[in-house]
């Protein structure tokens, strides 16, 4: 077995050996031509036949680590005919001068990434240099529009100690760097990587200096943002909304508000690690958490307002005037809100004082009091008539009046003391009762007062949280990029 393959070995390569043309020796002729090239060769020296001239250097770049440069060496050109036929050799670039083209705005600890390539060398001296490596560099970013943002990011390419006189660098794509071999990145979509020329004259040197400098535009995937950050957020805030219809009675209203403004901050507290940590600008998206946590926050102060309102008593709490005329009357009216029996409009309103003094007098008139008076005026009638025999209304009946002394002094004085015995309850029960109407009244002011709060926050922070969310997306450059 071992001896088949030997000869399945042999036999392949005599036929490759068959092939290769027979004036094309490479082994010696690529010896005796590197001898040549490199014998007298200093890879100090600028590989120009006039030391006047500026060499051009064409530099490309790939967006998949690699960089291309390109330029033609005076000193090794050769004619191929008389190298049995070798067109191009592969030359270690320490032993070759090449052009000492950096990225200026490296971030690199070793300042240059790329990993050192054997250098392409042609007959006719074009050198193609396509050294592989991992550059970082330092550009500025803008979170102004964070996640919605755009980013562009300058690598700047340049010789270090050759001016433009002596090197001059060509683009070597107008287009720009290659994207043809850009791996998708899940985070960012690529935009473009638009290449530009600089000649700068520097205030020190008279020479003009030459850079290359590609800009890498590249745009943030929001989807993850959007579906992981803003949505909960926006489910979060309504849930404070929600907090506005419960009723003070039910006992969680506060735990409510409490509960989501606790949640709310945890998940901000998340949100701030996903947040580019810089001080240059506000982003966009932590400008719109500010605005929802000040909101959730206000929904629990206005909620602390909302059961305070709601428990007052009035031996406790006298209603002021403002309120009963802002909370009872315009802004329900506004709102568009009634009580039972009591439609609030815009005349009853202007007529609110008249109406009070009309329902005081009809509420009188069939109470219990106006009875007691009646019969507090007919019992001092009575009084003061001792010699008359005329008749009085008494509480709805009538009563002889006596006609001697003798007749109305005892039994007057019983009934005076029974009569005004009678009056002092009558009068304890309707004040009693007039006081009770009274408070009524007054718990179910301060009940409305807090419904009507309710009902106020409840629009304005719907409001607030759909114009924000509205004002972010509509304010972004671009939504939804996947």
């Amino acid at each position: 077995m071992v001896l088949k393959e030997r000869v399945v070995a042999l036999l392949a390569t005599a036929f490759l050996l068959f092939l290769m043309p027979p004036d094309t020796l490479q082994g010696p002729h690529e010896k005796r031509l590197l001898n040549n090239l490199l014998s007298v060769y200093n890879v100090l020296e600028r590989p120009v036949a006039n030391e006047s001239e500026a060499i051009a250097v064409k530099f490309g770049l790939t967006l998949q680590q690699i960089i291309d440069v390109e330029w033609n060496d005076y000193n090794l050109r050769w004619n191929e005919s008389e190298y049995g036929g070798v067109k191009d050799l592969r030359i270690t670039p320490n032993k070759l001068w090449k052009p000492d083209v950096l990225m200026y705005n490296s971030a690199d600890e070793g300042f240059d990434g790329t990993y050192q390539t054997n250098i392409v060398v042609k007959h006719n001296g074009n050198c193609l240099y396509v050294p592989p490596g991992i550059f970082k560099s330092t550009c500025k970013i803008d979170i102004t529009w964070f996640p919605f943002d755009d980013q562009h990011c300058d690598m700047k390419f340049g010789s270090w100690t050759h001016d433009g006189n002596q090197l001059d660098l060509v683009l070597n794509s107008e287009d720009g760097g290659d994207l043809s071999d850009f791996i998708t990145n899940g985070e960012w979509y690529l935009i473009g990587m638009p290449g530009k020329k600089n000649t700068i004259v520097y205030q020190c040197c008279p020479e003009p200096y030459v850079d290359v400098t590609f800009t890498i535009q590249i745009r943030r995937r929001t989807l993850y943002y959007f579906f992981n950050l803003i949505v909960p957020c926006v489910l979060i805030s309504s849930m404070a909304l929600l907090g506005f219809t419960l009723p003070p009675d039910s006992g969680e209203k506060l735990t409510l508000g409490v509960t989501i403004l606790l949640s709310l901050t945890v998940f901000l507290n998340l949100v701030a690690e996903t947040l580019p940590q810089v001080s240059d600008a506000i982003p966009l998206l932590g400008t719109y958490f500010n605005c929802i946590m000040f909101m959730v926050a206000s929904s629990v102060v206005l909620t602390v307002v909302v059961l305070n309102y709601h428990h007052r008593k009035p031996d406790i709490h006298e209603m002021p005037q403002w309120i009963k005329t802002v909370f009872l009357q315009w802004l329900p009216w506004i709102l568009r809100m009634s009580r039972p029996g009591k439609k609030i409009t815009r005349k009853s309103i202007m007529m609110n004082s008249r109406m009070k003094e009309l329902e005081l007098k009809e509420r009188s008139s069939k109470s219990l009091l106006a009875n007691v008076l009646d019969i507090n005026d007919d019992f001092r009638s009575v009084s003061g008539g001792n010699n008359s025999s005329m008749t009085t209304s008494l509480g709805g009946g009538y009563m002889r009046q006596p006609t001697t002394i003798e007749e109305a002094a005892l039994p007057n004085t019983n009934n005076q003391r029974d009569l005004q015995h009678i009056l002092r309850e009558l009068q304890f029960i309707t004040n009693r009762m007039k006081k009770s109407d009274e408070e009524a009244e007054v718990i179910s002011d301060w009940k409305f007062a807090a419904m009507v709060v309710d009902r106020f926050c409840l629009i304005i922070f719907t409001m607030f949280t759909i114009i924000a969310t509205v004002f972010v997306l509509l304010s972004a450059p671009h939504i939804i990029v996947q």
